[in-house]
């Protein structure tokens, strides 16, 4: 389900590029991510945002506004939510990044991300909303990871390595060898 949902998605961001490249317009490309990052009393969610101009004409006066962390939730550790430029040259690329630190646990599914942009030859703001972030699972009580059980190894291990050995031995006794096999094949053809 996830692999097809991505593929369709690809798709999407295809026709649409095709589509902005075909028409004289600026067309942003968003691209929101967060990774989790454990501290000490809590945990930090690093969010990082990719703006790429995907049409044909530059983007002016380029603002992006990310509303999804509320303040009784997180609290914001460095950079803004928000920033703006004064323009995105066609093909071009521009990157923001902030950090904030939950409040509270619990599973938490980030909105996407508005930017708003004028294009030259239209009067009215064009908007683009990034993509949404997949659920993440703040300061969670994940259960511990089961490793290899050495005891069991150590227990076992000559028995399994001694039972293993009488069996490739008795393999080897009665399975016949195949030179055997290719001289009784030549005795029957003379």
């Amino acid at each position: 389900m996830g692999s097809l949902r991505l593929h369709f998605v690809s798709l999407m961001f295809l026709v649409l590029l095709v589509l902005a490249t075909a028409a004289d317009t600026a067309f942003l490309v968003v691209h929101k991510k967060a990774a989790l990052q454990k501290v000490k009393g809590g945990e930090r969610v690093n969010v990082a945002i990719t703006l790429h101009n995907a049409g044909s004409a530059t983007a002016y006066d380029v603002s992006l506004t990310d509303d999804t962390w509320p303040s009784a939730l997180f609290s914001l550790v460095s950079g803004n939510t928000s920033r703006t430029w004064e323009k995105l040259e066609a093909g071009g690329s521009q990157s923001h990044s902030f950090t904030v630190e939950a409040r509270s646990k619990g599973p938490f599914s980030g909105s996407p991300a508005v930017v708003k942009y004028r294009v030259a030859s239209k009067s009215a703001l064009q908007e683009a909303f990034s993509t949404p972030l997949p659920l993440l699972d703040i300061l969670s009580d994940k259960p511990a990871e089961k490793k290899y059980d050495w005891k069991l190894a150590v227990k076992y291990g000559p028995l399994v390595i001694v039972v293993t050995i009488v069996g490739l031995f008795i393999y080897l006794l009665i399975s016949p060898s195949k030179s055997a096999k290719h001289s009784r094949l030549n005795k029957k053809r003379r």
